[in-house]
């Protein structure tokens, strides 16, 4: 078994940004990511975008070059296309990559998995021809495809971001349909003096509202009673907005109202984690630097708590200058002056985040579903199948699982979660925090038997043979 000085999950900004800090400091890393090039979700595949696709997605996409660039160059082994499936004390990590399941020892462990798109249950979202924004990116990133006749619908920047992208490619979206109102605005606006201490931010926004408007996209504000028309396929978005009943006939509805944590490898292992009321999800209990209540563990990047991408890379360089002091390779003193620059210009990209999680909340009728709807899409369980669960006395999600089997499915409720623990908490006035969240175990990820035994026979090595 391969065995590492810090062994690092997810090769986003973040994980990048951490190897090659760890790396240059001295410490033997390896860096585990689920794709076959490194980059994340935010910079995917961004060391071959072509020029008219970097024209498309932006300058913000193209510096993601430079990340994966400085990765190259360095000394740290990238095991790519790995599916981590289990973290267990010692820090042993299984995954499989290539058909094959592996596994490397480490002494520390960062783990910088991102944030998953928070689920938007709403009437028709199971429809063919409803996705997430997020994914319409990824196919933008990936092969340059883009959803025809689309409509995009919910609340927060990435909305913006996506709809600009598409103009850029020559199919504009049909409209843009937010859910959030003039109330949250008006409530982000005591935020407002501490945003501006990241006016860029919000010079980026205003910059993509104007270009949609200079495109003509229409846009609709306070919508309500997002419905998803159709009968084998998306055919239609219904809503009311601005007193008025609306339907937008379409082939594609792309649903976003904001990201959350990708908690579920942080708690496979046991670290502690609290509600967030700003952000509507849980977020892992971390020290100033990203460590966790297990000694050796740290999480950075949108995994502990979103922030974006700038404010990913800078808290990866922080927690691998925290990683390399704690390991012997750099003094407290070198670790402290590295890292106040950094913790500067983190300070500052997170100062908008307040602001931003204000004037963009969730949409309501997504957190708290009709009954009729589907939240647990991989086992078929509605909303009111939740709630006649805590009607009968069920307080939490596992006990919940049991009765439903809600989170029992490929995803291990990394999509229902968050939605489960809300509906319970809604129905016995329990808080967030003592509802709970899902027990999460390995494997995390699914993984055939094909794949252990081809695990037994190679010793439980790595596919670099190391």
């Amino acid at each position: 078994m391969a065995e590492f000085d810090l062994a690092i999950i997810g090769a986003g900004p973040a994980g990048m940004a951490a190897a090659v800090v760890a790396e240059k400091a001295g410490l033997r890393v390896a860096l585990l990511d689920e794709q076959q090039r490194p980059g994340g979700q935010i910079y995917r595949d961004v060391s071959r975008a072509s020029a008219d696709r970097v024209r498309v997605l932006g300058a913000d996409y193209s510096y993601g070059a430079g990340l994966t660039t400085a990765l190259a160059e360095s000394g740290v082994q990238h095991i790519h296309g790995a599916v981590v499936w289990a973290v267990e004390d010692g820090f042993r990590l299984s995954y499989t990559a290539n058909g094959t399941a592996a596994q490397v020892s480490a002494q520390r462990v960062l783990i910088a998995t991102g944030a998953l798109e928070r689920p938007m249950p709403l009437p028709g979202w199971t429809l063919p021809g409803v996705m997430t924004a997020g994914a319409a990116q990824i196919l933008l990133k990936g092969s340059g495809v883009l959803p025809q006749r689309a409509v995009l619908a919910g609340s927060g920047p990435l909305i913006y971001l996506v709809a600009a992208q598409m103009v850029r490619a020559g199919v504009p979206p049909l409209a843009l349909v937010e859910t959030q109102t003039r109330g949250d605005l008006s409530r982000a606006l005591r935020h407002l003096p501490g945003a501006l201490r990241g006016w860029r931010g919000l010079a980026k926004g205003l910059g993509l509202i104007r270009e949609l408007r200079r495109a003509g996209v229409k846009r609709f504000t306070g919508a309500d009673r997002l419905t998803v028309e159709g009968t084998d396929k998306a055919e239609a978005l219904c809503f009311r907005a601005g007193g008025e009943d609306h339907r937008i006939a379409c082939e594609t509805v792309l649903l976003h109202h904001g990201v959350v944590p990708n908690t579920q490898v942080a708690r496979s292992i046991g670290v502690s984690h609290r509600w967030s009321s700003a952000q509507q999800a849980f977020t892992p209990v971390l020290e100033a630097w990203g460590g966790t209540d297990r000694p050796g563990l740290f999480i950075a990047g949108d995994g502990a708590g979103i922030g974006g991408a700038m404010v990913a890379e800078l808290s990866g360089r922080l927690a691998a200058l925290k990683l390399a002091e704690e390991a012997g390779h750099l003094s407290i003193s070198e670790r402290d002056r590295r890292a106040a620059p950094l913790l500067r210009a983190r300070s500052r990209e997170l100062a908008i985040r307040p602001f931003l999680d204000a004037a963009y909340p969730p949409y309501p009728g997504a957190l708290r579903p009709d009954n009729d709807t589907l939240i647990c899409r991989c086992e078929e369980v509605t909303a009111g199948e939740i709630r006649q669960t805590a009607a009968l006395g069920c307080l939490g999600p596992n006990q919940a699982k049991s009765l439903t089997r809600a989170g029992m499915g490929p995803c291990q409720g990394r999509y229902c979660g968050l939605t489960v623990t809300s509906l319970l908490s809604e129905t016995t006035g329990q808080s967030p925090d003592e509802t709970g969240y899902y027990r999460i175990r390995p494997p995390l990820k699914p993984v055939t038997l094909a794949e252990l035994a081809a695990m037994a026979e190679t010793g439980a090595t790595d596919p670099e043979g190391e």
